[in-house]
């Protein structure tokens, strides 16, 4: 099985981390982010994984090599220009064979103990184009709970709410190559128009899960580690 990762990103909000290396090769505990992924995705069954690299391309490309040495054979789709996340995606599929019956995209920034074949089996068993991971939405702030006659009861940190959001973990039809924009993000385009045909499928996910986008993030991404809560690699 194949998988893209979109691993372009500056990762402004990790600076001065991200001063001299891109945002997917931070270390967390020690490993660069981007390997601790690959071993994730290796667990699942993925042989193959191109990376879509962008800020910095070269750093993902010296620590990987052919992959041999991680576990999986690794090939490389750099941006010239900045291309955008659909763009991006649409040209690493190239690189993808054309009988590959599904192929997994991943934000390069995840990191989650959650099993890829739920998503696979959702949408074969559907006749999907695409399947998409949700997770429960957290909010932000902490939510203070009243009674109907405005008797405060509790606060609660981190409450999930009633939505799902974007996992950023997706399966794909090889053949939606050509609904990817040439420039632009595939989830104000490609994402809508299959929607819209009925196309997509999505599982909900209470796995563990985060991105890594701030220094907080990096903080809680290594606690989760150390607790045994996400995978990582050694």
């Amino acid at each position: 099985m194949w998988a893209l990762t979109i691993a372009g990103g500056r990762g402004e909000r990790l600076q001065p981390l991200t001063d001299n290396i891109c945002k997917p090769m931070v270390p967390v505990n020690g490993v660069p982010l981007l390997q601790h992924q690959a071993s994730w995705l290796c667990a699942n069954g993925v042989t193959d994984i191109v990376f879509l690299t962008g800020y910095r391309a070269e750093q993902v490309e010296e620590h990987f090599r052919d992959g041999s040495a991680f576990g999986f054979r690794a090939h490389y789709s750099p941006e010239e220009t900045p291309l955008g996340r659909g763009g991006a995606v649409k040209q690493g599929l190239k690189l993808v064979p054309e009988d590959e019956q599904d192929v997994i995209v991943v934000n390069g920034d995840v990191l989650t103990d959650q099993w890829l074949s739920p998503l696979v089996e959702t949408r074969r068993e559907n006749g999907a184009r695409a399947a998409i991971t949700l997770i429960p939405y957290v909010s932000q702030f902490g939510v203070v709970l009243v009674s109907d006659d405005d008797v405060v009861t509790s606060f609660a940190e981190k409450t999930e709410l009633p939505f799902w959001i974007n996992g950023g973990i997706y399966v794909l039809e090889r053949e939606l190559e050509g609904l990817f924009p040439d420039v632009g993000d595939h989830e104000d385009s490609t994402f809508p128009q299959i929607v819209a045909e009925g196309g997509m499928r999505a599982i909900r996910s209470t796995a563990n899960w985060i991105s890594v986008d701030s220094h907080k993030d990096l903080r809680q991404a290594e606690e989760m580690m150390s607790q045994g809560l996400l995978p990582q690699s050694s």
